[in-house]
């Protein structure tokens, strides 16, 4: 009788981290959802659920972890998810870009947020990117999933437990033989 309750939530929870295929490989979102975590609160009347201890939540290549990860589900819908927000000291999310890469996309911050109406992730506080070998680091990085454009700077109005007044970023030159490879 609890997973009837929790249904509506969990497919919620299905429907936006199915969108975040736009950053990942295209079946990821068939795959099945997991979420382990120590503790659940679901507030199906306020439309949210929040999983807290040790959260991981995968779906084929992706996962996110985090200490205390909160879905909120679009207003007036019980099958629609808003705002995914992972917190913890660090946050974590994952996700292959193609099934030839030999390293998912690597995502770190003290709050990963994806906001599903707006195919945005977005990234606060001690924000680390790792993709094919390249480093992003900043305060905050904006991810647009669609458009694939990030936006690296400082986070304004937010507690910053790190201050990174500049961007950073190691980019790894190709190798000859890779070069000669792609050609």
């Amino acid at each position: 009788m609890r997973f009837v309750k929790t249904f509506p939530i969990l497919l919620g929870l299905g429907i936006a981290l199915g969108s975040m295929s736009a950053w990942g490989l295209p079946n990821d979102s068939e795959q099945l959802i997991r979420v382990q975590a120590d503790r659940s609160q679901i507030d199906n009347k306020q439309g949210f659920a929040t999983y807290t201890g040790n959260v991981i939540i995968t779906q084929g290549s992706m996962k996110i972890t985090g200490d205390t990860v909160t879905i909120v589900m679009k207003k007036g819908s019980h099958n629609e998810v808003d705002v995914v927000t992972s917190v913890g000291n660090l946050a974590y999310f994952e996700q292959l870009q193609k099934a030839t890469d030999p390293q998912p996309v690597q995502a770190y911050a003290v709050t990963i947020q994806y906001l599903t109406q707006q195919n945005r992730i977005i990234l606060i506080d001690r924000a680390k990117v790792i993709s094919a070998g390249n480093t992003t680091l900043g305060e905050k990085i904006v991810y647009d999933t669609v458009k694939q454009i990030a936006s690296v700077g400082r986070a304004t109005g937010s507690q910053i437990t790190e201050s990174r007044p500049r961007v950073n970023m190691v980019i790894r030159p190709n190798k000859k033989d890779e070069m000669q490879r792609a050609q």
